[in-house]
Formats: structure tokens, sequence, C-alpha cells
């Protein structure tokens, strides 16, 4: 199944994804040098990272609630978009919050346990992405017209194809 939101012929969503999972992960290597004894100016640059990181953020989960909703359902691509939707939302959610700590805050450093709070967002942020890639990579989602909803797990040694074997499956 092809993505429903194109650019060019290009499927938008992973496009707008990367800009939230860069700002992310530079807001957290901000924070760390900031605790370690770097600039104070990083903790407050973090802080922005991390608000544009969520309106990146937000965009691309309402493009890709778009291509999800397309997705026929009783498939294992359907449940392993759930998941990387529900994995994604709760980055979302745990970097809003800390944003919004931040913010009421005097300074907009992180401390030790927001950092900690990040670096377990930024796992989170792993796990979604390897649920992204198997629903393109292995399952077809979005870049395929004949993609196998169905295939086993990346994990598996058993093929994608619809064949058994690997090569074309048309």
């Amino acid at each position: 199944m092809e993505s429903r939101i194109k650019s060019l012929g290009h499927p938008v969503h992973p496009m707008l994804v990367m800009f939230p999972v860069a700002l992310f992960v530079t807001a957290v290597i901000f924070d760390f040098a900031d605790m370690v004894g770097g600039p104070e100016f990083l903790g407050e640059v973090a802080y922005w990272n991390i608000l544009i990181g969520l309106i990146g953020g937000v965009l691309a989960a309402a493009v890709g609630a778009v291509d999800l909703l397309a997705i026929p359902g009783g498939t294992r691509a359907k449940r392993i978009g759930i998941s990387h939707a529900a994995v994604n939302i709760a980055v979302i959610l745990l970097f809003a919050a800390i944003w919004a700590v931040r913010m009421a805050a005097d300074e907009r450093g992180a401390g030790g346990a927001l950092f900690a709070i990040e670096v377990v967002a930024l796992g989170c942020v792993g796990l979604g992405a390897w649920f992204g890639g198997e629903l393109v990579d292995r399952l077809g989602v979005g870049v395929d017209t004949d993609a196998n909803l169905n295939a086993p797990s990346s994990l598996s040694p058993a093929p994608a194809d619809r064949m058994g074997r690997m090569g074309d499956a048309r």
C-alpha cells in the first residue's frame, strides 16, 4: 500500500519524522554538555530544540495517522503501525512534560531527573524507529503498492515476500 500523503511522489511522513528525532537527540546532547560544565546557553538551546521538535512531532504524527488509518485491519502491518504510533506518542508526551517543567522553571537547563527522562524518551525513539523501519523496509507500507502486510518480523529468518523465497514476488 502506498502512502496517502506524498510530495513529488515520495511519502511525506518519513520526511517529517527526521526533524523531531534530530532535534530531540540534539537537545539531549546539549543538556548532557550543559550538565557536565559546558556553556550555560546549551540548556537554553536544548529547551528550544525540544519545543520545535514537539511541533514537528505533532505534524509528523498527524501525517502518519492518515497512513495508519489506511492500513487494513487484522494485518501484522496494522499491529506494528499501532505500536509505532503508540511509542512515538509516548515520546511526544514525555518531551512535552519535560518542556512544560522547564518552561515553568527559572532556568531552562535540565536537571538530573529531567535528563533521565530524556534518555528514556530517546530509548523510546529508537524503538519507534525500529517499528517504523519494520513497516517500511519489511512490510513495504507506504512505498509498495503490492506490499506484504503480513510479512514476518525482520528478526525472523523467514523471507518477507509472498512466495516464501527471496526475490521478486510478482
